[in-house]
């Protein structure tokens, strides 16, 4: 399995947590001139075939913003046909998600936060695990994405917004600028 697609998750947790105001560090290979984002990342739509492979992964994101800590777990299944995505908390669903490249299907526990968007869940996964070609061809007008071997950097003209690393094939960090959340997902299984 490749570090990207590791990374399928790692964005459903930092919707959880919501906005913060004081964004946390970059990772250290994407920091570099790199202040607060003053825009958002654009929402992506990529086709579920566009990843290139199927996938089923179990895993936990530790999500950090305004200097709190929290963990969620995910199972995620992709193929060519669909993305599906649960979020458990306490043993418990909080969310599932399902997008066929059409229409983005949600269903919510009443408990979870109105800040949660899967529309940005998705878009975020796709950010840090579809093919970088794929990501490129979808950005809008003045939008860049960098990448390297073990990073990903959005970026808005100069400016990064978006940042991710693979330190290692089981570990994905993605450091949200513009929404202020850091997020750390930890594969437990793959299939």
């Amino acid at each position: 399995m490749s570090r990207r697609g590791l990374s399928l998750v790692l964005v459903a947790g930092a919707c959880l947590a919501g906005c913060a105001t004081s964004p946390p560090p970059l990772p250290p290979t994407a920091a570099a001139d790199c202040g607060p984002a003053d825009v958002a990342a654009p929402v992506l739509r990529l086709a579920p075939a566009a990843l290139g492979r199927e996938l089923a992964v179990q895993q936990q994101l530790t999500v950090t913003t305004q200097g709190r800590t929290q963990r969620i777990d995910v199972l995620l299944e992709a193929d060519a046909g669909a993305v599906r995505l649960a979020l458990v908390h306490m043993g418990q669903t909080a969310a599932r998600l399902s997008w066929d490249g059409r229409e983005l299907q949600e269903t919510r526990a009443p408990w979870l936060p109105d800040a949660v968007s899967g529309e940005r869940i998705l878009s975020d996964l796709q950010l840090a695990m579809w093919p970088a070609t794929a990501v490129r061809a979808a950005l809008p007008p003045g939008w860049f994405l960098d990448t390297t071997a073990d990073t990903r950097v959005l970026r808005h003209g100069t400016t990064p917004v978006v940042a991710v690393a693979y330190p290692s094939p089981s570990r994905i960090e993605i450091d949200q600028r513009h929404d202020g959340y850091r997020l750390v997902v930890d594969t437990r299984d793959a299939r």
